[in-house]
C-alpha cells in the first residue's frame, strides 16, 4: 500500500508537469510498450513442459502406479512427484507396460498387476507419441510438437531465439529511425506487432513458430526502442528522467497481463490470441501520432516541424508559439560562432567504438557501463523468467515480480535526483547480489519467503537497470553519447539472450542462476565505485572533459571537435519546450 501510495503521488506530479498535447502522445506511445512486455515474456506460459509419459499401443483396461490403481493415466498426475516416476498400465489384450519419460518398457511375464518387477523386459521408443498432464494447460507449443526427450533442446531455444531477434530488432529498427524518421517505425512496429503476434498463434510447425516469433521480437524491439526516443523528444526537460522510468512502468504491466490472461486461458493459440489483441487499440490509432519537431529540423523540413510546433501551441492554448525561422537563427549563429572559435574544427574527426577505449580512465569506464548492462539485462530475466518456478502459485509469482517493478522505478528517480547516480547504482548492485546469496539459504518449503526475496531480487536489479539508462548518457561526451549508450544496449540484449541458458542451469544446480546472477552484480557494484558522479554537472562535449570528469588530467590522444551542433541542438530544445511550456 505504502509503495502504491508513492507511485500514484509520483504519477500526479509526473503528469502535472506535462501539458496536454504531450501527454495525449505520451499515453498513446507508452500504452503499446504494454504489449512489449506481453510479447517478451509470453513463452513462460506458452512454452511450458507439463508432465508426461510415453504413448501406449493399445486400450488401457487399468494403472497402477505405486499402491493407487486408477482406471486412467488422467487420474494419475495428482499422484506424480518426480520425472523418475513411472507408470505400469495393463491393455485390454493382458500385455503389461512400464512408461517412463522417453522410454517405455514391455514385460515378458505378464500375470499379475504389480509396481516392481524382476523380470525380463523390452525397452521400446515413444514410437506412438507422449501422454501429457493437461489438468493446468490443455495445449502448449511443447505438447504440440512434442518437444520433449530428443527434442527438448527445440523448446529451450524458444526463448532464446526470441530475444535474438530482440537484439536485431533494436539495432536495424533504431538505425531506421534516424533515417526515416520516429512515425513510420511506430506505425510499422505497432501493426507489426499485431500481424506476427495473431500469426504465431496459427503457425502449422515448429520452424514456423519459431520464425515468426523471431520476427515478433525483432519489431516489439524496434518499438520500445524508438518509443524511448520518441516521448524523450516531446516531453519537457524537467519530466524526461520520469518520463522514460514510466516506459519501463508500462512494460511491467504487459508482464503482469502475461500473468492474468495466462491464468485465464490455458491453450496456448488463444493465450496468444488475446495477448495480441492487447496491441490492436493502439494500431488502430497510431496513424494519428506526429513527427517529432527534432527530427523534422534536422531534416531540414522547417514546414512541416513549424505545424507541429503550431498543432502543440493550439492543444496547450499557447498565444505565441516559437517560430522555426527564429531557431534557425539560433542554430546558424551557433555554427558559425563554432567555426570561428575552433580553427580545427574543419579536421572533425570521424568516432568510432575503439574512442570509448582510448585511455585507461576512458577504457575502465567503459568496461564497467558495459557490465552493468549486461548484468541489469541478465538479472532482470533471470529472475522474471524463473518466476513460474518458485513452487506455489505461477500465476501469481509472475504478476508479483511485474508489480515490483511499478515501485522500483519511482525509488529509482528519487534516488537519482537526491543521492545522485552512482550512490544509487553501488547499494542496489550490491544488494541484489547479497539477496541472491540469501535465496539460497532459505529451505524450499518457504514458498511465501522465496517468492518474496525473488520480488526483493527483482526490485533492486530493476533500479540499477532503469537508473543505466540516463547514466550512460551522462558519463560520456557529446561526441561518442549515442554511440556509448548503443554499445550498452548491446550489452543488454546480449544479456536477454544469455538469460534463458543461465535459467536452464537449474537442472544442473537449482541455485546456478542466481549464483551467477549474484558474482555479475557483486562485481558491478564493486566497479561501480570508481565512476564519476553525474548529478548536477553540465554535460561534456569531448573526450578530454569527460577524462576530467573523472577527476584524471591525462586526456585522449589528439584534438576533439567540440559539439558545437550538439550545443546548437540544445538551444533549440530549450527554446521550443519553454515557449511551448509558457502558459496552461
Amino acid at each position: 500500500i505504502f509503495f502504491s501510495c508513492i507511485e500514484c503521488f509520483s504519477s500526479v506530479n509526473f503528469f502535472l508537469s506535462l501539458y496536454r498535447f504531450q501527454a495525449c502522445v505520451y499515453f498513446a506511445s507508452v500504452f503499446q510498450a504494454m504489449s512489449c512486455g506481453i510479447h517478451y515474456l509470453a513463452s513462460v506460459f506458452m512454452a511450458v513442459t507439463p508432465n508426461f509419459v510415453c504413448g501406449i499401443p493399445g486400450n488401457v483396461s487399468s494403472v497402477l502406479f505405486y499402491n493407487s490403481s486408477e482406471s486412467s493415466i488422467e487420474d494419475i498426475w495428482t499422484l506424480w512427484t518426480s520425472t523418475e516416476n513411472y507408470i505400469v498400465v495393463r491393455l485390454e489384450n493382458g500385455e503389461i507396460w512400464e512408461l517412463n519419460q522417453c522410454s517405455r518398457s514391455k514385460r515378458e511375464v505378464s500375470l499379475d498387476l504389480a509396481y516392481e518387477y524382476k523380470g525380463n523386459k523390452s525397452i521400446f521408443s515413444c514410437s506412438d507419441g507422449f501422454l501429457y498432464d493437461d489438468t493446468k494447460w490443455k495445449s502448449t507449443v511443447v505438447t504440440q510438437w512434442d518437444l520433449v526427450c530428443d527434442r527438448e533442446w527445440l523448446a529451450k531455444l524458444i526463448q532464446p531465439t526470441f530475444m535474438l531477434g530482440v537484439l536485431i530488432g533494436a539495432v536495424i529498427f533504431g538505425d531506421i529511425a534516424d533515417r526515416l524518421g520516429r512515425r513510420r517505425v511506430i506505425w510499422f512496429t505497432s501493426a507489426g506487432q499485431f500481424v506476427f503476434g495473431i500469426a504465431v498463434a496459427f503457425t502449422f510447425d515448429y520452424y514456423s513458430f519459431v520464425i515468426v516469433r523471431f520476427l515478433l521480437a525483432m519489431v516489439s524491439s524496434g518499438y520500445l526502442v524508438v518509443a524511448f526516443v520518441y516521448v524523450t523528444e516531446f516531453v519537457g526537460i524537467k519530466a524526461r528522467t520520469w518520463a522514460s522510468m514510466h516506459v519501463h512502468a508500462f512494460f511491467a504491466v504487459g508482464i503482469m497481463v502475461v500473468a492474468l490472461v495466462g491464468f485465464l486461458v490455458r491453450t496456448w493459440w488463444v493465450y496468444q490470441i488475446f495477448l495480441s489483441i492487447a496491441t490492436l487499440p493502439f494500431v488502430l490509432c497510431c496513424w494519428m501520432l506526429p513527427e517529432t519537431p527534432f527530427w523534422l529540423l534536422s531534416e531540414e523540413r522547417y514546414e512541416d516541424a513549424q505545424k507541429v510546433i503550431n498543432i502543440m501551441a493550439k492543444w496547450n492554448k499557447v498565444s505565441t508559439p516559437c517560430k522555426v525561422s527564429e531557431l534557425c537563427s539560433v542554430q546558424q549563429d551557433d555554427l558559425v560562432s563554432g567555426r570561428t572559435g575552433d580553427n580545427d574544427t574543419s579536421s572533425a574527426k570521424k568516432h568510432n567504438i575503439l574512442d570509448l577505449f582510448c585511455n585507461w580512465h576512458i577504457a575502465r569506464r567503459t568496461i564497467t557501463v558495459w557490465l552493468i548492462w549486461f548484468t541489469g539485462s541478465l538479472g532482470y530475466y533471470v529472475f522474471s523468467l524463473s518466476s513460474v518456478s518458485l513452487g506455489g502459485n505461477e500465476y501469481l509469482n509472475l504478476f508479483l515480480i511485474g508489480a515490483v517493478e511499478l515501485p522500483c522505478y519511482v525509488i529509482a528517480c528519487i534516488g537519482m535526483d537526491k543521492l545522485g547516480r552512482r550512490n544509487t547504482l553501488i547499494p542496489f548492485l550490491i544488494l541484489s547480489a547479497l539477496i541472491c546469496v540469501l535465496i539460497m539459504f532459505i529451505p524450499q518449503d518457504f514458498n511465501i519467503l522465496i517468492v518474496l526475496a525473488n520480488m526483493a531480487g527483482k526490485f533492486s536489479i530493476g533500479v540499477a537497470f532503469g537508473l543505466i539508462y540516463l547514466y550512460t548518457a551522462e558519463l560520456y561526451p557529446t561526441i561518442v553519447r549515442s554511440l556509448a549508450v548503443g554499445s550498452g544496449s548491446m550489452m543488454c540484449r546480449a544479456g536477454s539472450v544469455v538469460a534463458p541458458f543461465c535459467v536452464y542451469l537449474r537442472s544442473v544446480w537449482i541455485f546456478m542462476p542466481l549464483l551467477l546472477v549474484g558474482i555479475m552484480a557483486l562485481l558491478s557494484g564493486i566497479l561501480t565505485i570508481m565512476l564519476p558522479e553525474t548529478l548536477g554537472k553540465p554535460l561534456t562535449n569531448t573526450l578530454a572533459e569527460a577524462t576530467e570528469m573523472g577527476r584524471s588530467k591525462k586526456s585522449c590522444s589528439g584534438k576533439t571537435t567540440p559539439a558545437h551542433s550538439g550545443a546548437a541542438l540544445e538551444k533549440i530544445e530549450m527554446f521550443c519546450q519553454e515557449t511551448v511550456s509558457t502558459e496552461k
